[in-house]
């Protein structure tokens, strides 16, 4: 399954990555998010990867808890330790992770450091375009 690597779909998407700080707002990340269209940001203290915020965790921990997205931290609520992945890895063993541990995105670490995001639709796009570019009877819906 998928022959393609995680690396050459950061390459074709672009490795633009966006980032909050731990003590950051969860007002300032969900800001972010919905300026940038995105359903996750990574936490990044001095360039290090360490957390990500989504809005999963949004809805879990500030809204339903009746708590005010403009006192929260981002640290508070971050999700850490982050699984990772590397840009040499295939497509099928990065949907393997994020099916298994029930995530949509998975930061792309090389060398130590963050050089893409990948999300799950990403991965199943690839997944869906390499079985029709063999033949594959595929639909997208």
């Amino acid at each position: 399954m998928g022959n393609e690597t995680i690396g050459s779909i950061v390459k074709s998407k672009g490795n633009d990555i966006c980032s909050v700080a731990p003590t950051a707002t969860v007002f300032d990340a969900v800001s972010i998010m919905a300026k940038k269209g995105l359903a996750a940001v990574l936490v990044m203290r001095d360039g290090a990867l360490i957390g990500i915020v989504s809005a999963k965790d949004y809805r879990r921990e500030v809204v339903l808890k009746g708590r005010s997205w403009k006192n929260v931290l981002v640290q508070e609520i971050m999700t850490t330790p982050v699984l990772t992945t590397t840009p040499d890895q295939n497509v099928g063993s990065g949907l393997a992770i994020m099916t298994r541990e029930s995530i949509r995105h998975l930061p792309v670490l090389a060398h130590g450091k963050v050089v893409g995001v990948v999300s799950m639709a990403d991965l199943a796009c690839s997944l869906v375009s390499e079985q029709c570019s063999k033949g594959t009877s595929c639909k997208v819906m």
